[in-house]
């Protein structure tokens, strides 16, 4: 199993999409651990979040969110880490983004963002899951 877990193929194209949902989703992640790209940090994300989530799972989405990103910009446990952003994109569309539609907010007449931009991480998150790092 763990084997199995650990065995990758040699593909430029997973190299890609690894890569680049790593580094779309490694900002997020900092902004909620580090407070870095305009972030609050780790407490004010807590704090904010525990408001419309139990605590434990705010501490998981800022976990899967900061270093599941890192997971997969450096290959190492890349499916672990996708599995994670997968998990913290399903539960930003039912806890947020389903209300207010597919289509992302371009033009601002919107109430929030939909949750295409969501749907796109899970395909990317899930291509890791099969392909490996």
């Amino acid at each position: 199993m763990l084997k199995k877990l650990m065995q990758t193929g040699d593909d430029a194209g997973m190299l890609i999409v690894r890569l680049a949902l790593g580094i779309v989703i490694f900002p997020h992640g900092a902004q909620m651990l580090l407070g870095w790209f305009g972030g609050g940090g780790y407490t004010a994300t807590m704090k904010g979040l525990s408001q419309m989530l139990p605590a434990f799972i705010v501490f998981l989405v800022i976990v899967f969110e900061f270093f599941g990103s890192l997971s997969l910009i450096t290959g190492f446990l890349g499916r672990l880490g996708a599995f994670g952003i997968l998990c913290v994109m399903v539960g930003a569309i039912y806890t947020v983004h389903l209300p207010n539609g597919f289509f992302m907010n371009w033009g601002g007449k919107q109430a929030g963002e939909g949750y295409e931009y969501h749907i796109l991480a899970i395909g990317m998150a899930l291509a890791v899951m099969v392909k490996g790092s």
